[in-house]
């Protein structure tokens, strides 16, 4: 099989080629923006188009350099050093974990709009051209005989949305109860060869490697499988997923110190621009700004869509019922 110029799954990311920048050696500013796994193409065009918008505002350069991971992962690096001027991490509770060590305001979800979250994502199918094993909707996914792949919710954000939207599926079924969803959550992860550490690692996995019948995947990152291979794959919308919403946020003690927070701001402030929503639109994210998100509608079906809050009462506690050592996750999944 011929893989693209860009595709995303070169050896080196999966060699753990995690940093990369956008700006030159000798910038007025340098900001690094610690982000999780299927944002690599996101902030490679926005990291360009925000460093010509700086120039052109400020006559100042700015050098962007950007870190991708699980996005557990990459809370954990910030928490224990990694001097991050701005994290856009896959979920609040990663965020909120870096503001429990006092790095950045408790209130930090309040800074930006939309409870800082400039764009929104679901969790949909990803399977193989012409659906061999008719997959349809969450409940054929725990059917014997079907290969999920999904990376490791212990380690990735999409893990724990692809996770959730499973779960929050079978909860809101006809009778629906926790001890019916763990049964179902129980088969899913039966059918799940091997757990990545971040999502990019589990579509490489599936759309390189072979491995499965289904990907549990971030939207984005099917759009992005769509047009790096073509014909290859189809993606299925499930009548019902998850609003899943990534939020963005300053890293107070870092940009107090190096004396970035103008530029920290602005970057994150302008992610809300017209002109930066067409570009998450491109790339597969859908648009908070309702003008943006009509004119990309053919690119967005329309869902149900279950949220965070209304359906597990928020992330700290479903961190701590699902995610947490000895939490439900741990109980059901039996390792390969």
């Amino acid at each position: 099989m011929h893989f693209p110029r860009r595709t995303f799954m070169s050896a080196a990311l999966l060699a753990g080629l995690a940093l990369g920048s956008i700006g030159n050696a000798l910038a007025d500013t340098t900001l690094l923006n610690v982000s999780y796994d299927p944002t690599r193409e996101l902030y490679q065009d926005y990291n360009a188009a925000f460093a010509k918008y700086w120039q052109a505002k400020t006559g100042e350069s700015v050098e962007i350099k950007a870190s991708h991971g699980g996005s557990g992962a990459q809370s954990r690096l910030v928490q224990d050093g990694l001097d991050a001027d701005v994290v856009t991490l896959a979920l609040a509770y990663d965020i909120d974990a870096i503001s429990a060590k006092g790095l950045l305001a408790p209130d930090w979800q309040k800074k930006f709009k939309n409870n800082s979250t400039p764009f929104t994502s679901t969790i949909v199918l990803l399977v193989r051209k012409g659906n061999p094993k008719g997959i349809k909707d969450w409940a054929d996914i725990a059917k014997p005989g079907i290969g999920v792949i999904v990376a490791n919710p212990k380690t990735s954000g999409g893990a724990r949305w692809a996770y959730l939207a499973a779960y929050g599926w079978a909860l809101h079924q006809p009778g629906g109860n926790e001890q019916k969803a763990n049964d179902y959550i129980k088969k899913v992860y039966a059918n799940v060869p091997s757990l990545q550490s971040g999502a990019r690692g589990a579509t490489v996995d599936f759309a390189q490697r072979g491995l499965g019948d289904v990907l549990l995947s971030w939207e984005n990152e099917a759009d992005l499988v769509k047009r790096e291979f073509g014909d290859n794959f189809d993606v299925v919308y499930p009548p019902s997923s998850i609003l899943a919403e990534p939020p963005v946020a300053i890293v107070d003690k870092v940009v107090d110190k190096k004396g970035t927070r103008k530029v920290a701001t602005e970057y994150l402030e302008h992610l809300y621009s017209p002109d930066s929503q067409e570009i998450a639109a491109k790339n597969g994210y859908r648009p908070t700004d309702a003008t943006v998100l009509a004119k990309y509608a053919k690119k967005f079906p329309k869902l149900k869509l279950f949220s965070i809050d209304d359906t597990f009462g928020g992330w700290q506690k479903a961190q701590k019922t699902h995610f947490a050592d000895g939490g439900v996750f741990d109980q059901i999944y039996e390792k390969k």
